[in-house]
């Protein structure tokens, strides 16, 4: 478990990183990397992508705050007859160019080395932060390329492939028609700020109509869309009648050919999407969509932005309903982050530079932030103030503090070991007890994602062992005759329930866990992580290190 929820923890953090460096960075586009988890036949996959990166997958934390959202049906009227088969030659060459081909265009590279500078500079950033995965899939990736020809196959077998005709303004940097009247007059996009592009062209779409009921049956479940407050949004839109949806354009050169539909690259949201199958398979197997189950689908759990929560929600599973492929477990939406009340952006100059975070905070201080402070799942406000006060209040000084001055106690009285105190600090020491219920409860809240829970849960065992230390004060007591036995069983429950605060901390910060279990003389083990979580696995007479602070303060005199 411990292992599963630091990797959803991961591709979470990248999630919310990746923004700024796209809201700093002068390229604008990227492929869209996706990610998949194999966790007992269960697979974890994400989607992840940046803020002036919309046009391909929006679902940053950070970045999609920027974009002042609104209710939106992504995608145009179209009309499925055979009299309508000629699209219109009035637009632009210009107009009908990619926006990735565009932006590679102004660097004056092409759309592959622009995709591989962009795709470079997010791995080493993932790196320097600690954020791994499993698998990076690419959608150039030969193998991506022959599974969505595979599943394309089964999706025109089931006959939900026609051909129509696509009107409407549409948002070349987000990749999709919006719902401005055809009579708008030069309309913006409500995201980009830029002019929309009357579009008029024959696509390919599929018949999401046909899966009206099914859809219907799916999003009315209570376990398919978390948080729950994601789910009246969907039900509403589902409610109004599901609409067939264009999965190609025309004469976009950067894209995957659609097989046998000459001049037809496939739409964003048909083909990224699959990346979550693809990924699986890209374990040195064949490229088979009947090898799915065997290497992890369905997932587990999709975690994405909330504005993408249709296209995940509705389009995906009916996709996998026509190929005939099991649907996700859940599908989770989350928040998104403004800045001291203010949405962020390039304009305002307010937005959250992961490289400065990483310089002057560290990964242990921002994914406590975001973690421990905003409930995953709902909008958050980034208040610095709030960010500085949290990290010296939790880990510097409740936590970092109580490891310290307790290690240094039982350094000077017993040896530099743990003190010999376990039998007489047995399950039903006051700190035994306070420490099974935050197990249990952190436990719940990492099962239903309430990563803020969790934190609290560990925190609020933290408190209690600083309590139970100054309630006892052994710097007294150790004055006193014949006291010394009770103190031994004092300080080991303190350095006990500081060991499971540890344990507790491995799967949202692995680093600060990782100095904790060291400071104890107590390393991580191969032992499994709940089997670490039963109160009593301190060895009386463990060598106890030197103690040294395991978290700093934070100093910030200046904005982030």
């Amino acid at each position: 478990m411990k292992e599963f929820l630091k990797g959803l923890l991961k591709t979470s953090l990248s999630i919310s990183l990746m923004a700024a460096v796209a809201c700093t960075n002068d390229s604008t586009e990227i492929e869209r990397p996706d990610f998949g988890k194999d966790r007992s036949n269960a697979a974890l996959t994400t989607f992840e992508s940046c803020n002036e990166l919309e046009s391909q997958l929006k679902t940053s934390i950070l970045n999609d705050t920027a974009a002042n959202l609104r209710e939106r049906i992504p995608f145009g009227q179209h009309a499925n007859n055979a009299d309508a088969a000629a699209a219109s030659s009035s637009s632009s060459s210009c107009s009908r160019l990619h926006f990735l081909q565009r932006t590679a265009e102004r660097h004056g590279v092409s759309p592959q080395e622009h995709c591989d500078r962009i795709s470079s500079t997010y791995r080493e950033l993932w790196a320097r932060w600690g954020i791994s995965q499993d698998r990076f899939i690419r959608t150039t990736d030969p193998r991506h390329l022959q599974l969505v020809q595979q599943f394309f196959a089964r999706v025109e077998a089931s006959g939900d492939v026609v051909t129509g005709r696509q009107t409407g303004w549409y948002c070349v940097d987000c990749e999709e028609f919006k719902d401005d009247p055809a009579d708008a007059v030069d309309p913006d996009c409500p995201i980009h700020r830029k002019p929309l592009e009357w579009r008029d062209e024959q696509n390919l779409f599929f018949r999401l109509s046909r899966y009206q009921s099914a859809i219907e049956e799916l999003v009315n479940r209570d376990d398919f869309i978390a948080p729950a407050s994601r789910r009246q949004e969907v039900r509403n839109f589902v409610a109004q009648g599901l609409r067939d949806f264009s999965i190609s354009r025309v004469n976009v050169s950067w894209g995957l050919p659609v097989p046998g539909h000459d001049g037809h690259t496939f739409y964003v949201w048909f083909d990224a999407l699959l990346g979550y199958l693809s990924a699986l398979l890209d374990d040195g197997g064949d490229v088979d969509l009947d090898r799915l189950v065997e290497t992890g689908w369905p997932a587990s759990v999709h975690v994405i932005g909330k504005d993408i929560l249709r296209f995940h929600a509705v389009f995906w599973p009916a996709m996998l309903m026509s190929a005939g492929l099991p649907l996700p477990k859940q599908v989770f939406g989350h928040g998104f982050l403004t800045r001291e009340g203010q949405k962020m952006g390039k304009s305002l100059g307010n937005v959250l530079d992961p490289e400065v975070l990483l310089d002057r905070c560290g990964t242990d201080a921002v994914r406590w932030y975001l973690l421990r402070d905003i409930q995953f799942g709902d909008d958050g406000d980034f208040q610095q103030q709030r960010f500085v006060d949290l990290i010296n209040n939790d880990l510097a000084n409740t936590i970092g503090n109580l490891l310290n001055r307790t290690s240094s106690m039982a350094r000077k009285w017993f040896e530099d070991a743990v003190p010999p105190g376990r039998e007489g600090a047995g399950a039903d020491h006051p700190l035994a007890v306070q420490a099974a219920e935050a197990v249990s409860t952190a436990l719940e809240g990492l099962d239903r994602l309430a990563f803020k829970t969790a934190s609290e849960a560990l925190l609020k065992l933290a408190i209690a062992a600083n309590g139970h230390l100054n309630d006892t004060a052994p710097w007294s007591r150790m004055k006193q005759p014949g006291q010394e036995s009770a103190v031994a069983i004092d300080l080991y429950a303190v350095l006990e329930a500081a060991r499971l605060v540890g344990v507790l901390l491995a799967p949202l910060l692995p680093d600060l866990s990782a100095r904790i279990l060291e400071q104890l003389g107590d390393p991580q083990t191969s032992e499994p992580w709940e089997q670490q979580l039963v109160w009593g696995g301190l060895t009386p007479g463990t060598p106890l290190p030197k103690p040294s602070p395991v978290m700093q303060r934070l100093e910030l005199d200046e904005p982030l």
